[in-house]
């Protein structure tokens, strides 16, 4: 099989695949012929020939997909009104806290944060498929240890957690939240619907903007540990 038909099967099984496609998959397409190094170049190929197009070929944890640019996502979104889920100011700390620290227990973040983690708040992140526990650590009580999941890195368009934005500063929950919102449109800023319970002598928090995120693949539980990409949650193509 020569390179343009190559180019020409693993563009359609792209286009046409529900999630990301990881190598081993895209090994099975030409059964075995084509090894990783040579598909990472028609992979790159691909990149280029779409560069100018409304979709473009981006490198997730779980594998490679199409999706539509950032600068088109007002247009699409007339298509989709429904509302998004929406994540409180709460919801976000805790994820962020997740990724910037894993592994972490409901303690740990609790200590960082400086209220009490509601339970619902941790339901709802695993149910989201963004975080899962991976272990438990060898203390009393052995509290779970959480960390974000490949499906956070799809979700947030990341290929590792290196790609997370930068923060600085230490300690304050609300750095790693901005930082990670940096990834959403402003747009998906909206009032808050949800609060965090104070630790015992604790002033009540101010009840702060709830993040909502678009929807995207079905969600695939598998945590990871690795490090995943950027750039503003987009529409998968």
């Amino acid at each position: 099989m020569n390179t343009a038909e190559a180019k020409r099967v693993l563009e359609t099984a792209l286009i046409c695949a529900s999630g990301p496609l990881p190598l081993p998959e895209m090994k099975a397409l030409f059964d075995g012929e084509l090894g990783s190094d040579t598909l990472r170049r028609l992979l790159d190929e691909l990149g280029r020939d779409w560069q100018d197009r409304g979709v473009e070929l981006v490198a997730l944890a779980s594998g490679w997909r199409f999706q539509s640019r950032p600068e088109l996502r007002v247009y699409l979104d007339r298509l989709h009104p429904e509302k998004p889920p929406r994540y409180s100011r709460a919801a976000m700390e805790t994820l962020a806290i997740v990724a910037y620290r894993q592994p972490v227990t409901r303690g740990d973040i609790e200590d960082i944060r400086g209220v009490t983690v509601s339970s619902q708040i941790v339901k709802q992140l695993e149910d989201r498929g963004w975080i899962d526990a991976i272990g438990y650590r060898e203390a009393p009580g052995r509290p779970a240890l959480y960390a974000t999941t490949r499906q956070f890195l799809d979700d947030l368009g990341l290929a590792s957690l290196d790609q997370l934005p930068a923060i600085s500063g230490s300690g304050a929950a609300s750095l790693p939240a901005q930082a990670l919102e940096a990834l959403v449109a402003p747009s998906l800023l909206i009032d808050d619907s949800q609060g965090s319970l104070p630790l015992e002598g604790d002033a009540e928090p101010v009840a702060p903007p709830v993040v909502s995120f678009p929807s995207f693949a079905p969600d695939s539980p598998d945590p990871s540990t690795e490090t995943p990409p950027t750039a503003h949650p987009h529409e998968p193509f």
